[in-house]
């Protein structure tokens, strides 16, 4: 499917994604034209690394692997991506017995996804079930199925899987021949009908299911583990009171991030049979030679040759294809892999001193950062990322030097002055910490910290430093029409009124973003940002904060809540920041009362006077953030000695009262632990 996919133009990628289409027409009506497009040029050449499923040797270790678990030198499966090293979550990752070679615990994570779709369809011992789809999976649940004691139908169109699923004990119906799969199943099972069918094709046919409905006896099962034609009919599933389940891939666990990325594993005796589990059982059945792969395995290529196997697949070649790997010596550096690409130079010159190093490769620093970035001029040295594709990726298309894996070259180069932070917010304190004490200037993502332990740490660091240059990436302050909103509230000086709404959207609870120790929550990873503008505008120091929260009933988030400022010159701030509205209503609008006038800024397209007198109304091209002037600043600052563009106090005063929200409800200056006049 993603051979396929990528192959595609954008109006097969578009019909294939008619959700996905609307969003883009949506996006379109709030952010115009120009974004809309960037965002998704930017998306569609996103590359995606391919593959999970593969075996290889254990390196090293994470810290909070238990002892015994994983050792160096361990055979182990899991399901990275097609590369030479990967990096894997331990519940994503099993050992591999003596008696099963290499070849055969390849199939582990593929054998998982079948082996979950017949748990559920409970199969018991004497039952007969059949297989729709003799691909690889079906034909391991042909095996997987034996092995369980069922009596099984094979159906598929190619007589080739016919005679290997034959070969396995099950009978077959080959369809290319004309022979009737119900009738047949009628037939096999002696007139009662089936006790199950699982359906393992990949077509978009209706057939597979009624057919599945028409063979099965009353109260059947039926169990989709493929991708077909889901327009079912009521008549068939009325009648027999029949069972239909999809199955979710291979196991309790999947698209859990508290399981697959924090490792957090459920209890066996509530949860039995996990993600892991599945695996493990899937090459004890290896080990007691249960199933036979060799049969399976039509095609074998070598790691140079592996566009050769994807165009294998794409032609729906074969069956088991494997990507050989060579051997290797790898060894560590210091406890950690580390991986560095020397990229192709590039013909753009830096036009200032400063050399860049980013860490993070994900989408804001595809499609915001770099782009802004790349219009300064200044050098791009180095970019890091987890997985290494993505910086491999971004910097052969943006033109730096190195991408890597190790964020530990950055602050090693004496030739990189310049760090730009774009990870996940649990990760910045750490690196700001270590730029600011190799003596670099640095630029990071908000939050600056997820608490007040994090916070402290920096402002010691930064007193410490010799020369400090720490910049958070507040953007709003430098959006065009920010610009001329600031020049026309200086002309008033008495205190204003700020209503700042955001129609942020729904994310799920148990995105990254939402999990207090990873994310931080919303208040603290997003609303930070209209905190800061106000107090901007204000050019006032905020005196007191609180904020109140939509209590939904049930709702593990907290993401819907409005935050009341009061300011040092008496000017009073709210930001109503709501994940229930509509995709369709503009994101942001901040509306300010002063003196008998109002300004509108509406989602950073257009500022509009009421009663404002010399100015009426000023319209962008297109919805600019600020971030292109954001990153200009940055560079002119460093090279001409400057102080970073936002001042460290003001930094402080916005993270201490965006914790304090967080963290309890209310901010009250004097409860800070140190005041912005005690900022360095």
């Amino acid at each position: 499917m993603l051979v396929d996919f990528g192959k595609s133009g954008w109006i097969q990628k578009a019909r294939s994604q008619p959700d996905k289409v609307k969003a883009v027409i949506d996006k379109i009506k709030v952010d115009g034209l120009k974004p809309t497009l960037q965002a998704v040029q930017s998306k569609l050449d996103q590359p995606l690394p391919m593959g999970y499923c593969n075996v290889g040797t254990v390196l090293d270790t994470g810290s909070d692997i238990s002892k015994g678990a994983f050792k160096q030198g361990d055979r182990v499966v899991s399901n990275g991506h097609h590369a030479e090293f990967v990096c894997i979550p331990k519940n994503l990752c099993c050992r591999i017995p003596e008696k099963v070679s290499n070849e055969e615990a390849a199939f582990t994570v593929v054998g998982a996804i079948g082996l979950q779709g017949i748990r559920l369809l409970k199969p018991t011992l004497g039952e007969s079930v059949v297989v729709t789809g003799l691909g690889l999976i079906g034909l391991l649940c042909i095996q997987m199925l034996r092995a369980n004691g069922c009596r099984v139908l094979g159906i598929d169109f190619d007589s080739s899987k016919c005679e290997l699923a034959r070969s396995f004990g099950a009978e077959v119906v080959d369809l290319s021949k004309g022979e009737d799969p119900v009738s047949k199943a009628n037939t096999w099972s002696e007139g009662r009908g089936v006790d199950g069918v699982l359906i393992t094709a990949s077509t978009k046919s209706n057939d597979p299911v009624h057919q599945a409905a028409l063979m099965s006896r009353k109260r059947g099962r039926i169990l989709l583990v493929g991708v077909v034609g889901l327009e079912l009919s009521r008549a068939d599933f009325y009648e027999k009171e029949l069972s239909f389940q999809v199955s979710c891939s291979y196991g309790p666990g999947r698209y859990d991030p508290r399981y697959e990325e924090e490792g957090v594993d459920y209890p066996l005796p509530y949860v039995r049979w996990t993600e892991q589990r599945n695996f493990e059982a899937f090459l004890h059945l290896l080990a007691e030679k249960q199933i036979n792969l060799k049969p399976l395995i039509t095609h074998r290529f070598k790691l140079k040759e592996a566009l050769k196997a994807y165009q294998t697949v794409g032609d729906k070649e074969g069956i088991g294809i494997l990507i050989e790997y060579p051997e290797t010596n790898a060894t560590l550096s210091s406890n950690a892999l580390v991986r560095s690409v020397t990229l192709e130079k590039t013909t753009r010159k830096a036009v200032s001193s400063v050399s860049c190093g980013v860490v993070g490769a994900g989408n804001f620093t595809r499609q915001v950062l770099l782009p802004a970035l790349a219009k300064t001029g200044a050098h791009l040295q180095h970019i890091i990322s987890s997985g290494g594709v993505s910086s491999a990726d971004l910097g052969r298309k943006f033109g730096f030097a190195q991408a890597g894996t190790d964020a530990g070259s950055l602050f090693n180069d004496p030739s990189t002055n310049l760090i730009a932070i774009t990870t996940r917010h649990n990760t910045h304190a750490t690196l700001v910490r270590e730029a600011l004490k190799t003596e670099k200037a640095v630029f990071v993502e908000k939050p600056l910290c997820l608490n007040r332990e994090e916070l402290d740490a920096i402002q010691e660091d930064y007193q410490s430093a010799k020369n400090p240059f720490l910049m958070v990436g507040f953007n709003r302050r430098f959006a065009p029409l920010t610009q001329t909103l600031n020049e026309l509230l200086k002309s008033r000086s008495d205190p204003k009124s700020f209503i700042y709404t955001v129609n942020a959207g729904h994310i799920p609870t148990d995105h990254w973003t939402q999990h207090p120790e990873i994310g931080g929550g919303r208040l603290l990873g997003e609303a930070c940002h209209f905190i800061d503008l106000i107090r901007f505008l204000a050019a006032s120091p905020i005196e007191n904060a609180t904020v109140h929260y939509a209590q939904t009933p049930g709702a593990g988030s907290m993401d819907t809540f409005s935050i009341h400022l009061t300011l040092a010159d008496g000017s009073l701030g709210t930001v109503h920041y709501f994940a229930n509205g509509s995709k369709s209503f503009p994101k942001e609008r901040l509306d300010i009362f002063c003196g008998g006038s109002v300004l509108q800024l509406d989602n950073f397209r257009t500022l509009q006077g009421y009663g404002w007198q010399g100015f009426s109304k000023q319209k962008s091209s297109g919805q600019d953030k600020g971030h292109e002037l954001e990153m200009q600043s940055i560079i002119t600052s460093l090279t001409e000695g400057q102080p970073a563009p936002i001042p460290f106090s003001e930094i402080i005063e916005v993270t201490n009262v965006s914790l304090a929200l967080a963290e309890s409800g209310s901010y009250s200056a004097y409860r800070s632990s140190k005041t912005p006049s005690q900022q360095k």
